[in-house]
């Protein structure tokens, strides 16, 4: 991989890792139309280190209540009902099954899941489960003719319940084209959560898994064409990007539709099943990467 190739595919990771479009895909993707072998997943989990210390920085106050509550509470019972103890709970009991479908389905998220067909249904499958959601979302906020507006829970309303089937909803994103943040803002928004709570317990959710995937797939780091300085290059970029895309997203979603992602998912979609159907790609497209 030349640093050219590790700019830009860190440039993309920062772009798309918060935003509900699949960063995993545009990775694969960015790689098949510049005619350059996959990056892999190694390559994948290791530049989402650099985004997710993004998030870290960003929610630096919230992550540091939540460790600082949680660890109290574990010597001092009276803090086990405070909000942020039990969010340390929550964060814990949602990595459980990203946690054990990513070393069950490693083999495959390393191989079959990586087929551009697969990433196209993906891409408009969620982009109608997104699409979908927002609107139930946006018809409860508003109301309508003959409905008053309704008020959707806060993370202060969380269960053990909700937490794991966000946490569900997260291991969805081990497909390349779902996307972490679209998986489980989706979710979020079906069991009746703002938007903004919905992305906030995203972000804070992911933190563990990405940070374990990252540190788990270091062992591969500098195998094949991907050497260890460009991988680290791209993480950096992934960082500073990211950062930024956190601080408009968070403002986006508190008065916008998710609509345009949901049209440029299905768009996406299509014209990636178009192009296979054409011959222009095919569906493992650099996927003869070392």
């Amino acid at each position: 991989m030349s640093w050219f190739e590790s700019f830009v595919l860190g440039l993309v990771q920062g772009l798309t890792e918060f935003l509900p479009i699949s960063s995993s895909a545009h990775l694969r993707l960015t790689a098949a139309f510049a005619g350059w072998q996959d990056p892999g997943a190694a390559f994948t989990a290791i530049t989402q280190i650099g985004t997710e210390a993004a998030v870290i920085i960003y929610f630096r106050k919230d992550i540091g209540r939540i460790i600082s509550t949680w660890s109290r509470s574990l010597f001092n019972r009276e803090l086990r009902h405070d909000h942020d103890a039990q969010m340390g709970w929550l964060v814990i009991v949602g990595s459980i099954p990203i946690g054990v479908l990513g070393i069950t389905l490693k083999d495959a998220i390393e191989g079959p899941f990586r087929d551009l067909r697969l990433i196209a249904t993906t891409l408009i499958v969620m982009g109608v489960v997104l699409g979908i959601a927002d609107r139930l979302a946006a018809r409860d906020e508003t109301g309508g003719r003959h409905r008053a507006a309704k008020q959707r829970k806060t993370l202060t309303d969380l269960s053990v319940k909700d937490g794991l089937l966000y946490g569900v909803c997260q291991a969805m994103a081990l497909i390349p084209g779902v996307s972490r943040s679209g998986a489980t803002i989706s979710g979020g928004l079906l069991m009746g959560y703002t938007r903004e709570s919905a992305a906030r317990y995203s972000f804070l959710l992911a933190i563990p898994a990405v940070l374990a995937s990252g540190v788990y797939e270091l062992k591969d780091a500098g195998e094949g064409h991907v050497s260890w300085g460009p991988t680290l290059f791209a993480t950096v970029i992934a960082f500073v990007v990211g950062y930024a895309v956190i601080a408009w997203f968070m403002k986006f979603i508190s008065n916008k539709s998710f609509m345009p992602f949901v049209i440029y998912r299905i768009l996406l979609g299509i014209a990636l099943f178009a192009l296979v159907a054409a011959g222009t790609l095919t569906p493992h497209a650099g996927e003869t990467a070392g």
